[in-house]
């Protein structure tokens, strides 16, 4: 009955299915009967499904403030020779 992919590893779909159960408004233990697991590893997926949800730095927004901040470096560098061409040529506009 149990959905195992090899040495007591779940596949990722039965996992989510066991958190979406659970998500619709079945407890854990419930979910854990029905699929004839132990209440802990229904609540461990639980657990983890939440803490991918509430991390806010996936690779995606990892990656964009790369290069966010590469451009700022950028962007600060050609305003530091901006001031000093402007200095040289009020100094020697005279």
């Amino acid at each position: 009955m149990v959905e195992q992919k090899k040495k007591g590893r779940f596949k990722p779909d039965f996992k989510d299915g066991a958190v979406q159960m659970v998500a619709n408004g079945k407890s854990a233990a419930m979910v854990a009967r029905e699929l004839g697991l132990p209440e802990w590893q229904v609540q461990t997926w639980v657990r983890e499904s939440k803490k991918k949800k509430n991390n806010p730095l996936d690779q995606s927004l990892i990656e964009e403030n790369k290069r966010l901040k590469k451009e700022l470096a950028r962007l600060q560098e050609e305003a530091e020779i901006l001031k000093k061409a402007a200095a040289y040529f009020a100094r020697h506009q005279q």
